[in-house]
């Protein structure tokens, strides 16, 4: 049976698309202005919730990500 191996893409809507493109790059690291982003191997989980669920925030808010970092304390200082 072929499996699913990784995150492949996300894609979503975007107000103003470059500048949060940039963002991402200047913030996270994550370099998609000019390359498709590689990222290190590891634990990605995949799990629908119910629709009614509080745990990622208001009813209007349908999907969520969650980035896999080094070191959450450094991220968050340099947020």
């Amino acid at each position: 049976m072929e499996k699913v191996l990784g995150i492949g893409g996300v894609f979503f809507r975007a107000g103003d698309p470059e500048a949060l493109s940039r963002w991402y790059t200047d913030h996270l690291g994550i370099d998609i202005l000019e390359a498709v982003w590689q990222q290190r191997a590891g634990p990605t989980v995949f799990a629908p919730f119910k629709h009614d669920t509080g745990y990622f925030g208001r009813a209007e808010q349908q999907w969520m990500i969650n980035f896999r970092v080094a070191d959450l304390d450094a991220m968050i200082a340099q947020l």
